[in-house]
C-alpha cells in the first residue's frame, strides 16, 4: 500500500521521530561522557556539534539532488547512513576521536532524512497550501528529541550506554522502511534546465533569504540548549539539593515535549497574522527570556524548571513556521536548493551553538560555576538575536 497527502505526511513524521531517537543520546549523557573520557567542555561541545557539521556538509549536495531525482531514493540513502552511524556509537565509540567519527556520520544520515523527507511529502501532497503539512513534520522533530533524552535515560540506566543507544540506533533503520514500504516513486519538481547545485536564485530571493538566516539564529539557540540543557538541569538540581542528572532528563524530555504544539501553534499564528511580525516577536521573546536562565539556579531548582520550560515554547515556536515560510518564498523550480540552503545555515549554526557555550563554560569557570553559566545562555541569547534581525531587515518593504 503506497500513501499519499495527509496519511503520507503523518507516516513520514512517525519516520522522522524515528531517525531522531539516538541523535541527542550524547546529548543526554553529556556529564557522563565528560566523566568517563575525561574530555573537556569544549570537546564535549565538538562532540555534540559534529553531527550538524556533518549535516551542513552534506545537505546542499543531497537536497540539490532531489531536484533532479525522486528524494525518497535520498530519503533511503540517509536512513541507511543514520543507522550505521549510530550504531557505529553505540559499538566503538571511546573517547574524543571515535565518538566525533561516528556522530559526523550520522550526521550525514540525518541530512539524507530530515529535509529529503519533507520534500518527499510536499512531491506527493496536492494541496495548495502545504504550511500545515510542513509545520507538521517540523513538530514531529520534538517528540523525536524529547524521546531520545527519556529512552537514552532509561535505556542506559537499565542496560548501560551502548546497549541504549544500540537499541535506540533502530529507529533509523525503522524510518528506512517506512519510506520504502509506504511511500511510492514521484517524479522530481524541480527544472532540468537549470544547472545541478546552482544556489545563485536562492541567494537573490531576500524574501527567502530573510527566513533561512532566522533560522540559522534559530538553529544556534536551539541545539545549544539541547546539547547543554541535561548538564545544566543537573548543575541546578545539585546545588539546590534536587534530582539529578535521571530527573534532569525527564525535564529535558519534557522540554522536547512542548516544542510540538508551540510548532504548530506559532505556524497558526503566523498563517493569521503577519508572519514577519509574529516570527519577528517570538525569537525577540525567545533571546530575551535565554539570557536570563543561566542566572537562574539562584532563585532555586523550580525556578530553574518552569523557566526552562517556558523557554520551551519561546525556542520552539518559530520552527514550523520559519520553514514553513522558507518553502512558500521559495521559487518552485529550486524549491529543493532553498530547502538546501536553509538547513545548511540552520545546521552550521546548530554545529557552532553547543561548542560556542562550551568554550563559554571552560573560560568562565567550568560547570560548577554560577558565572559559567551565566555567561553560556548569554552566548545562545546573542545567537537567537540575530533571527529578529534577519527578518526585519530582509523583509521590510517587501
Amino acid at each position: 500500500m503506497k500513501l499519499r497527502g495527509r496519511p503520507l505526511a503523518f507516516a513520514m513524521s512517525v519516520g522522522e521521530i524515528g531517525t531522531l531517537l539516538p541523535n541527542l543520546a550524547f546529548a543526554a549523557l553529556t556529564p557522563f561522557f565528560i566523566a568517563a573520557w575525561h574530555i573537556s567542555n569544549a570537546e564535549a561541545g565538538w562532540i555534540a556539534g559534529i553531527s550538524a557539521f556533518g549535516y551542513m556538509m552534506s545537505v546542499p549536495v543531497l537536497m540539490g539532488l532531489t531536484d533532479r531525482i525522486d528524494a525518497r531514493r535520498v530519503f533511503l540513502l540517509g536512513g541507511a547512513l543514520a543507522t550505521f552511524g549510530h550504531l557505529g556509537f553505540a559499538l566503538t565509540a571511546g573517547g574524543f576521536w571515535s565518538a566525533l567519527f561516528w556522530r559526523a556520520i550520522a550526521g550525514i544520515g540525518l541530512a539524507g532524512t530530515y529535509m529529503p523527507g519533507l520534500r518527499a511529502i510536499t512531491d506527493r501532497y496536492e494541496a495548495t497550501d502545504k504550511s500545515r503539512a510542513v509545520a507538521f513534520y517540523t513538530a514531529s522533530y520534538s517528540v523525536g528529541v524529547s524521546l531520545s533524552y527519556l529512552l537514552t535515560g532509561l535505556l542506559a540506566e537499565a542496560y548501560g550506554w551502548r546497549v541504549g543507544i544500540g537499541l535506540l540506533a533502530l529507529g533509523p533503520f525503522a524510518a528506512l522502511l517506512i519510506a520504502l514500504l509506504l511511500m511510492g516513486p514521484a517524479a522530481p519538481r524541480g527544472s532540468a534546465d537549470r544547472r545541478l547545485f546552482d544556489f545563485r536564485p536562492v541567494f537573490a530571493n531576500r524574501r527567502a533569504l530573510g527566513y533561512i538566516l532566522a533560522y540559522g539564529a534559530h538553529g544556534f539557540e536551539l541545539t545549544a540548549m539541547r546539547a547543554w540543557m541535561v548538564a545544566f538541569l543537573a548543575y541546578a538540581a545539585f546545588r539546590s539539593g534536587h534530582g539529578g542528572a535521571h530527573g534532569a532528563t525527564l525535564v529535558a524530555a519534557l522540554f522536547s515535549v512542548i516544542g510540538l504544539p508551540a510548532s504548530v501553534l506559532g505556524n497558526e499564528l503566523a498563517r493569521r497574522f503577519d508572519r514577519r511580525r509574529v516570527l519577528i516577536a517570538i525569537m525577540a521573546a525567545s533571546a530575551a527570556l535565554g539570557a536570563g536562565i543561566g542566572f537562574a539556579p539562584a532563585l532555586g531548582y523550580g525556578a530553574v524548571v518552569g523557566l526552562v520550560l517556558l523557554y520551551a515554547v519561546t525556542l520552539t515556536a518559530d520552527s514550523g513556521a520559519l520553514t514553513a515560510g522558507a518553502v512558500a518564498a521559495a521559487d518552485p523550480e529550486s524549491q529543493g536548493a532553498t530547502i538546501a540552503v536553509h538547513s545548511t545555515v540552520g545546521f552550521a549554526a546548530a554545529f557552532l551553538g553547543p561548542l560556542a557555550v562550551g568554550i563559554a563554560l571552560d573560560a568562565a569557570g567550568g560547570q560548577a560555576s554560577a558565572l559559567a553559566w551565566g555567561c553560556g545562555f548569554l552566548v545562545m541569547a546573542l545567537g537567537a538575536a540575530g533571527g529578529p534581525l534577519s527578518l526585519w531587515l530582509l523583509g521590510r518593504n517587501r
